[in-house]
């Protein structure tokens, strides 16, 4: 399973979205309508998942699904 189709598996499970609403540029508060818990077990799930640390800094700048796979790819994880 790709990395993309990890992350959409998550998002679509976490915050009771359809699968096709989950595209690179959509936003996970505006778009995916995540409030701020929901946006804290985001990153929890993430963090469990692909077994590393999200700092709140960074947390905060993952606003979209795009930005999500691009910051997981700089942590080298592809699948």
């Amino acid at each position: 399973m790709s990395l993309e189709n990890r992350i959409t598996d998550i998002i679509v499970s976490r915050l009771n979205v359809k699968k096709e609403e989950v595209t690179n540029s959509a936003s996970l508060k505006d778009d995916l309508g995540a409030d701020s818990l929901d946006m804290v077990d985001l990153m929890m799930d993430l963090e469990d998942t692909f077994n590393l640390k999200i700092s709140d800094e960074d947390g905060n700048k993952l606003q979209t699904v795009g930005s999500v796979v691009e910051f997981l790819k700089g942590k080298g994880i592809e699948a």
